[in-house]
């Protein structure tokens, strides 16, 4: 039997496509995967055994019936996962809450509906932290997610669950959300790519927003062009979205591997007032070495988020009140951010502060086309490292580890997460990238080309225990 694992997405895209292998073949061999591997990584909150297998028997007998000539959806017969942040009809949706594990969703989020019509099949939904509240996934009542290249450490949040999924070969590529880093916090601890696009550029229907724009939808993936080409079915304009974008002229997984041109860069190894750790500066300069060897112009500098760090956290509190779920539903720190998240004249001066600061944050962003800098300031504590902690301890050092990924956040940008090697841990190292407003396709092919000039084109590879 092929192994599938170490194929990217837009490899098994490719094989159905010219009829090498079916689409139940496919969502069969990573369900083995998930039955083998997911108790050690915790990475599902719930595995649709039977309706993917369904789903894939359904497609593969549609490609029986079908002339080879003609045209499938993108992503024809790939397995994905779901955060459990998100609705899929027919699924469960707990929000990373125990007491909501038997909770249905009764409707497709609009960016499932997208990734159905491209012709993913969906193998289940992945841990969330609860609420998407923490960059760690530990949620009371599921397995603890943890990092597959070193089992001890945790995999990251809020999107932990998809990451170690991607990370341990258990589907080949996974939505994610990030309101704070929740995309590329998870996607640096497993050593992935991952893209939280600019505001607007995904939509978050059928629901409302509820934090003031600071949240999107984003891929997880192997791979810089397998994230394009996921973005190309997350993206779009759905009726009724209080921001949006214009689609871009060509698709992002097209511009995404042509050469962006020399750029004016700027870098830093920290984010003031904060300090990043030696191996962290290290995965910065490695990057910008690798940018100086391709041509870009650099120049050391940074904005400060010293003044970004209150409103956001007081944005990142409401969001737990917003939530609707009865505080002695939740765990012991979203009850003390629920309950300390203040008044709505509270909330509303935050994001008018955030606002401001997000002003100076883009203004700074108009003299270079990107920023390189830390996706957080230290490699992932150990699963359960924080758990003997006061609430205000832990968010104290929840905003000290993540601070670098807020600001894009706040300001709309578009930003993502890059492997850059290991630690003398065995830990990944991975660098964040941030553009200009509604630049992602130059994000994305700057991403693209550090991606081949420190990685190249090498075979996928994954944690020892988890090749096949």
């Amino acid at each position: 039997m092929t192994d599938f694992c170490l194929l990217t997405a837009l490899d098994l895209a490719q094989l159905v496509r010219t009829r090498q292998v079916s689409p139940l073949e496919i969502t069969q061999y990573y369900l083995d995967r998930l039955g083998k591997y997911d108790q050690t990584v915790g990475s599902f909150a719930h595995v649709a055994w039977e309706s993917a297998i369904a789903d894939a028997k359904q497609k593969t007998e549609y490609l029986v019936s079908l002339g080879n000539s003609e045209p499938l959806p993108p992503f024809f017969g790939v397995p994905i996962a779901v955060k459990d942040l998100n609705c899929v009809a027919g699924m469960p949706v707990s929000y990373g809450v125990a007491a909501l594990k038997e909770n249905l969703a009764t409707y497709d989020d609009g960016v499932v509906a997208k990734m159905k019509a491209a012709g993913f099949t969906i193998v289940g939904k992945t841990v969330t932290s609860q609420l998407g509240s923490f960059p760690y996934t530990e949620p009371p009542g599921f397995l603890p997610v943890r990092n597959p290249w070193h089992l001890d450490h945790n995999a990251g949040g809020s999107s932990g669950g998809s990451a170690a999924a991607v990370a341990a070969g258990l589907v080949p590529i996974a939505q994610g959300s990030d309101g704070g880093g929740s995309v590329r916090t998870p996607a640096a601890c497993c050593g992935l790519v991952g893209f939280k696009p600019s505001r607007g550029r995904v939509s978050q229907a059928p629901v409302g927003d509820y934090q003031s724009g600071i949240a999107c939808h984003g891929p997880l993936s192997r791979k810089v062009l397998e994230a394009a080409a996921l973005l190309d079915v997350m993206e779009g304009y759905i009726t009724g979205d209080p921001y949006w974008l214009p689609s871009p002229d060509r698709p992002f997984l097209e511009t995404t591997g042509e050469t962006p041109g020399q750029l004016r860069l700027a870098y830093a190894f920290s984010l003031p007032p904060f300090t990043s750790t030696e191996a962290i500066q290290g995965a910065v300069a490695k990057a910008i070495a690798a940018a100086g060897e391709l041509g870009h112009q650099l120049e050391e500098t940074c904005f400060d988020v010293t003044k970004l760090i209150e409103p956001f956290a007081q944005i990142w509190k409401a969001g737990v009140g917003a939530s609707g779920i009865p505080l002695p539903l939740l765990e012991t720190v979203n009850q003390w951010l629920g309950e300390t998240s203040g008044t709505a004249g509270d909330y509303l001066r935050g994001v008018r502060d955030m606002q401001v600061i997000s002003r100076h944050i883009v203004g700074f962003m108009e003299q270079y086309e990107a920023l390189i800098l830390p996706v957080f300031n230290h490699q992932p504590p150990k699963v359960g490292e924080w758990a003997h902690l006061s609430p205000p301890d832990v968010v104290q050092k929840i905003i000290e580890w993540i601070a670098p990924c807020p600001p894009a956040n706040a300001a709309g940008l578009p930003a993502i997460a890059i492997p850059v090697g290991f630690d003398d841990q065995g830990l990944p190292l991975s660098v964040q990238i941030i553009g200009k407003p509604a630049a992602d396709a130059t994000v994305l092919a700057l991403a693209y080309q550090l991606e081949q000039q420190l990685q190249g084109n090498g075979p996928r590879q994954l944690p020892t225990q988890f090749m096949p």
